[in-house]
């Protein structure tokens, strides 16, 4: 079985990282969507909050698992069988920090790869911190993110 990781803080989640996803399990056989927690970044959603949001915008999804981690992710692959993990690129500038991140990851275990998928043009400039962004400033974001982001910004 083809086993990847697809890490983020997923704060929310969007539909460019949900396509990145759907993308995805077309190569693997299970894709698990992992929530890697830093505790130095400040978030809008708590933990509890982002797995829920991230189990019902999967919930149909068959070859998808949902958990977190708040330890190096290459640590988490190598725990759950994981070869591979995801990343999504959504521009250039996006590939200075990814091609770092993933060097660091094969220093610390070159047995990981690191699977880039690029963004769909009209995914392209949806980030967490551009919906946070939209939604604070009034913008209806239902086209940008799955329904439960949308009912978990209603009840906060």
């Amino acid at each position: 079985m083809k086993i990847a990781v697809y890490p983020g803080s997923f704060d929310p989640i969007t539909n460019g990282h949900l396509d990145i996803l759907k993308r995805s399990l077309k190569v693997f056989d299970e894709v698990i969507l992992l929530l890697a927690v830093n505790p130095r970044k400040k978030s809008v959603f708590t933990v509890e909050e982002r797995l829920h949001i991230m189990r019902e915008a999967t919930k149909d999804l068959p070859g998808v698992k949902v958990d977190f981690t708040d330890g190096l992710t290459v640590n988490y692959c190598r725990k759950a069988g994981a070869k591979a993990m995801i990343r999504g690129l959504r521009a250039v500038t996006d590939f200075e920090y990814e091609f770092q991140l993933s060097a660091a990851n094969q220093f610390a275990d070159d047995e990981v790869e690191t699977v880039f998928f690029m963004s769909r043009n009209k995914t392209s400039f949806i980030s967490s911190s551009t919906i946070n962004e939209l939604h604070e400033g009034g913008v209806d974001i239902s086209d940008l993110v799955p329904p439960a982001v949308v009912e978990a910004y209603k009840a906060k």
